[in-house]
């Protein structure tokens, strides 16, 4: 902490984007309680957040370049983005819950499964990156922090809705795609 300081970054600054990372690891936290409620392995859980991890550190990152070209349309495009593909998700989740084993769902165990939920917590992330690329910001460390808090609360949502769902049994599905209708409702309104 002390090495950030003396390297230029204000306390202030410092503090800004610890508030940003866990405000975009919120974002992983809400999925993966309703990702946790379907089921998932201890396997499963450390691989979809890291890729999880991998996408907040990415997609800011693409964002600060971008930036430079594009700052005032994207901001509310790609929350809006987020916020209609959680509600896809979401929709589903609970209309395959209702309609039992016969419906295919998005599995998020596959490795598209996996990148599609990543990429939907990750998307207003790059909006933010988009407004940080505007300003003089340590981006080494505005991403590793982004990383980090999106690895981290992925892994406590996904234990979290993993252990709620032994709890709520074949309605932890159900409970699952409305958390995540209710913050995809959030991110379009």
């Amino acid at each position: 902490m002390n090495m950030l300081l003396e390297s230029g970054m204000g306390t202030g600054q410092l503090l800004t984007l610890l508030i940003m990372a866990v405000a975009l690891g919120m974002d992983a936290f809400s999925l993966g309680v309703g990702i946790g409620m379907r089921g998932i392995r201890l396997k499963r859980i450390l691989a979809l957040s890291s890729i999880i991890a991998l996408f907040h550190v990415l997609m800011p990152l693409a964002g600060m370049y971008a930036g430079q070209y594009v700052s005032g349309l994207l901001g509310a495009v790609a929350s809006r983005a987020s916020g209609v593909l959680l509600l896809l998700l979401g929709g589903h989740m609970v209309y395959n819950s209702f309609r039992g084993d016969n419906v295919q769902s998005v599995n998020h165990q596959t490795v598209w499964g996996m990148l599609l939920f990543a990429f939907s917590v990750s998307v207003d992330s790059f909006s933010v990156g988009v407004s940080l690329g505007m300003f003089a910001v340590d981006i080494i460390t505005a991403v590793l922090l982004f990383g980090l808090f999106g690895g981290l609360m992925s892994v406590l949502g996904l234990m979290l809705g993993r252990r709620a769902s032994q709890s709520l049994g074949d309605y932890g599905e159900a409970c699952g795609g409305i958390i995540l209708l209710t913050f995809g409702l959030l991110f379009v309104f």
